[in-house]
């Protein structure tokens, strides 16, 4: 790709998402009198931190969600929602947890009607062992129920099926589920994969969960916002947010259970939290299917509404989409000449789906992300999905490893009405490699990675830290000793009385 742009693409397919696209707009597309016929519902948008009052509620910001026929099961599809962008791995003593007081909900539109067929509803409740620590684990923690495990958290699924928004049936397909707990570091979590191994959940019915902490798979360089890469593109080819973690669920179902039939496969997803309000209901807060809609494509107007908002009110935010802001944009900093207006090509792709591969019959346009539940997983996934012959990735749903940041940036400024390009941002892959099973989304970054301090190895801490930890005074005496603690600065420092340094040994190698 060229910057906004990274090393070209080679021989790219051509007759994949442009074709078909321009096929569907050749045989009547959507215009957009006909698209205007959407209304205003209840909950989707893609991003971290992308409306105003979420991004001071982290627990309850869904940053991204993603939808796939499993790759090494295709008779199911893996559903992944992200939540509280940008966790710091080593942000104690308060670790992160998804909200007591929440609804994390995943929701199925199975024949296009922009409306909930089923929802996969994710409630939690956490539990402390013991409230006179401020430790999250009080030692190494080497399974879910290990006592030095002081804070933990247990989840609960219910299956909600509705038509027309009413409701049919509600059934309980979990209890008290364990959720993997932040990866502190090394010394507190050993083997932090036992314990994501020990968090993944069979339930009956075929379904499989997981709860917990994981890397965020989203890999781009949102230095975009500096005007656009820098505004003179000397800020791309950096993840941005290499290191940090998230908080997932991942959902895998049978594909019979999900779609309307093996004639109609194609589901819409989405994701929405709710929050109890202070009248005791719920309030939507958050919505999210496909990637940078609210982020990018909604104004600041916009943004905070979309959150509160239902596929099926999508026609209240059609201008946004039909005459888009970020094209504008390029072409005041870059010089690269917008697309014409209005962008009919955009609620082809992105509000229907693409004819012949992940429309539904009758579709009602709206966002949310789409998925053809027939079409087998890649052998050889493709990073730019449909725009490089990949029909089993992005827009068609949407993968870990899709580049969903180039892919938009493209048809954004105009690959499917002929302006071809190459654009992107450089950042081509995720900077930790996916699991090839369910969950699917990678180990989360361990509190305690990173360097030294500058001008310090191991010895040298490790020989500072034994001196420090010498005993003042004689034994048994009650002379304070001074401990520096610190490996990345020294600058921490704990006052313990003579005998008390054993103590606090002993005391870290028992349970409270």
């Amino acid at each position: 790709m060229t910057p906004i742009s990274s090393p070209a693409r080679g021989g790219r397919g051509r007759r994949g998402l442009a074709g078909l696209v321009c096929a569907a707009l050749a045989a009547g597309g959507l215009a957009a009198a006909g698209a205007a016929t959407l209304e205003p519902g209840a909950a989707h948008a893609s991003s971290h931190r992308e409306a105003p009052l979420i991004s001071g509620t982290p627990q309850y910001d869904n940053t991204d969600v993603y939808a796939f026929v499993s790759p090494d099961k295709p008779d199911t599809t893996t559903l992944v929602a992200n939540w509280i962008p940008f966790e710091e791995p080593a942000g104690g003593p308060n670790f992160y947890t998804f909200a007591d007081d929440a609804q994390y909900d995943l929701h199925v539109d199975n024949n296009g009607d922009a409306q909930s067929e089923l929802i996969f509803r994710y409630t939690f409740s956490t539990h402390r062992k013991n409230g006179k620590t401020f430790l999250y684990n009080t030692g190494p923690v080497t399974s879910l129920d290990d006592p030095d495990l002081n804070i933990t958290q247990t989840y609960d699924i219910d299956l909600i099926r509705l038509r027309h928004d009413k409701l049919v049936s509600k059934t309980r397909l979990a209890d008290d589920v364990p959720v993997a707990p932040s990866n502190v570091g090394r010394a507190s979590m050993p083997d932090y994969g036992r314990l994501r191994s020990q968090a993944v959940y069979r339930a009956p019915g075929g379904a499989t969960t997981f709860a917990g902490q994981a890397d965020d798979p989203f890999f781009l360089d949102l230095r975009v916002f500096d005007l656009l890469y820098g505004g003179n593109l000397s800020e791309v080819g950096r993840d941005t947010l290499k290191g940090y973690n998230v908080n997932s669920i991942a959902l895998q179902v049978p594909n019979e259970l999900i779609r309307e039939s093996a004639d109609q496969p194609v589901v819409g997803i989405w994701s929405t939290t709710q929050r109890r309000n202070a009248r005791g209901g719920w309030s939507q807060v958050s919505r999210l299917g496909s990637p940078l809609v609210n982020e990018v494509v909604n104004p600041q107007r916009d943004k905070d509404r979309f959150n509160a908002s239902s596929p099926y009110g999508d026609a209240q935010f059609l201008t946004n989409v039909t005459h888009p802001e970020l094209p504008r944009l390029v072409e005041q900093i870059y010089k690269i000449k917008a697309p014409a207006e209005p962008r009919n090509d955009l609620v082809d792709v992105f509000l229907k789906g693409v004819k012949g591969l992940n429309q539904p019959p009758h579709v009602r346009p709206s966002e949310e992300l789409r998925l053809n539940t027939s079409v087998k997983p890649s052998a050889h996934p493709k990073r730019l999905g449909v725009l490089d012959g990949d029909n089993a990735g992005f827009p068609n749903g949407r993968r870990l490893g899709d580049d969903v940041v180039d892919a938009a940036l493209q048809v954004m400024e105009g690959e499917l009405v002929g302006a071809k390009n190459d654009l992107g941002d450089a950042v081509d892959a995720n900077d930790r490699t996916f699991e090839k099973s369910f969950p699917y989304v990678a180990q989360p970054t361990s509190g305690s990675r990173g360097p030294l301090a500058k001008g310090t190895d191991g010895a040298d801490v490790r020989s500072r830290l034994d001196d420090a930890l010498e005993p003042g005074g004689s034994p048994g005496s009650s002379d304070t000793v001074l401990i520096a603690a610190s490996a990345a600065s020294g600058a921490a420092a704990i006052l313990l009385a003579g005998s008390g340094l054993a103590w606090w040994r002993r005391r870290m190698r028992r349970p409270y």
